[in-house]
């Protein structure tokens, strides 16, 4: 029987193997190949394992690994599926871009996002459409973190159709991947600008592992305009504050969890690993 499994470090806490268990009632083996060394992980998943899904710090080291990926892996530049041919070779996936497209279009449609995907798959250009209507203009994204989540993150936020800008600790490496990513028209930007950035942005997708000093700052005066989005990565320990949760909700505003970013790469991540859609009420009651 195939066997599927994660790696990454650390990742004792992972809730991967639950919700495949649950996706699939127990019929395949998911395990957590916890190795400090990508080198050691990525031996025991060619030994034993028919694909992976891969998690921080590997994602650009699979990447670099794969002998094949998707177009939208390339564009990204990250992976975080590997999976075996029938040759041995070894595919390359990003499912964190649907991860996030699925999050926000949830938040902007509420009961719909997952029915457009199952219709339309990754083709956002009817979204690109409605979003000016929506937003009564044409809406804008602040990326923070320029790792492999943030590249992910930004690509999904222009393929939705958002004016985006990235926003790093390294303001070089944010413009190193706005110009490798021509296609989206990235604006780039330091993290000392994230203060005035957000109170711009109609979506923030947060993928800092940590509370930056700008979030002390957070004022009504960032949420003025109802209907802003902040989608964070961190789930375990996130760094929006029950206090910051409820100011954005106040506002009108939106916060969405990273477990529905892990929930929707999940699910889709885990058809490309078995060819079978997972059971995706019994992976949300996991959450």
């Amino acid at each position: 029987m195939k066997k599927f499994g994660l790696i990454g470090y650390p990742i004792g806490s992972s809730m991967s193997p639950a919700l495949f268990k649950a996706g699939y009632k127990g019929k395949y083996d998911y395990d957590l190949i916890e190795e400090a060394d990508f080198d050691t992980a990525y031996e025991k998943f060619m030994a034993g394992y028919a694909g992976i899904n891969v998690t921080a710090p590997f994602k650009l080291q699979a990447f670099s690994r794969a002998d094949k990926k998707s177009e939208m892996c390339r564009k990204i530049g990250a992976a975080n599926l590997l999976i075996k041919s029938e040759d041995g070779s070894v595919n390359a996936f990003n499912t964190d871009f649907d991860g996030v497209s699925l999050s926000i279009l949830e938040a902007i449609l509420p009961d719909r996002g997952l029915d457009y995907f199952y219709l339309y798959g990754s083709d956002f250009s009817s979204v690109k459409t409605m979003l000016p209507t929506i937003y009564g203009h044409r809406p804008k994204a602040m990326i923070a973190g320029c790792g492999g989540a943030g590249r992910a993150a930004a690509a999904a936020a222009a393929a939705l159709g958002y004016d985006t800008v990235l926003v790093n600790r390294s303001p070089e490496k944010a413009a190193k991947i706005a110009d490798e990513m021509p296609e989206y028209h990235f604006r780039s930007a330091g993290i000392e600008h994230f203060p005035e950035m957000l109170a711009e942005a109609d979506l923030l997708v947060y993928t800092i592992p940590e509370r930056i000093c700008g979030l002390e700052k957070l004022d009504r005066s960032m949420f003025a305009s109802p209907g802003k989005i902040i989608l964070e990565a961190n789930y375990r320990q996130p760094s929006f504050k029950a206090a910051d949760i409820s100011l954005i909700n106040g506002c009108k505003g939106t916060y969405v969890s990273g477990l529905r970013w892990l929930l929707y790469q999940a699910l889709v991540g885990f058809k490309i690993f078995t060819g079978e859609n997972p059971d995706f009420d019994r992976m949300c009651e996991v959450l």
